[in-house]
């Protein structure tokens, strides 16, 4: 099975300019906490809720305070031909728990979760992951 099979395609992206306050504001009404930063058409970033607290907010950052500023980059993706069990390992590598999905002309296509591989991978590898994924920094 390929991550195309089981990856979410109706996918939110923000942009580098966009205000933390907008972004945390879709991410608020669409009850989501991961989003893609594209500009254009090119992935250069994710940013979570946690980055917007942990990356912004803490240090001072306030609502105005763009998503260049507290995004996570470089990004790690995965190609939607891939096997599910690539997604996990760079899961597991990155202790990351949503990946972007991108196509063959490196445009983003998709998100793919824990949860979206956790139903459709062996029991094993899913709890494996998670176990690298959770443990402490």
């Amino acid at each position: 099975m390929r991550i195309r099979d089981v990856m979410s395609k109706d996918v939110q992206v923000a942009r580098p300019t966009d205000t933390l306050q907008e972004v945390a504001g879709r991410m608020a009404s669409g009850d989501f906490g991961f989003i893609p930063v594209a500009d254009g058409e090119r992935l250069v970033g994710t940013l979570t809720d946690r980055d917007i607290v942990v990356r912004a907010i803490a240090k001072g950052g306030g609502a105005a305070s763009l998503v260049s500023e507290a995004m996570t980059a470089p990004v790690t993706a995965v190609l939607d031909s891939a096997d599910l069990k690539v997604a996990l390992e760079a899961m597991s590598g990155g202790r990351i728990r949503r990946l972007p999905v991108l196509d063959k002309h490196d445009r983003l296509v998709g998100v793919v979760s824990l949860g979206d591989l956790s139903t459709r991978v062996k029991e094993k590898y899913a709890g494996e992951a998670l176990e690298s994924i959770s443990r402490a920094g």
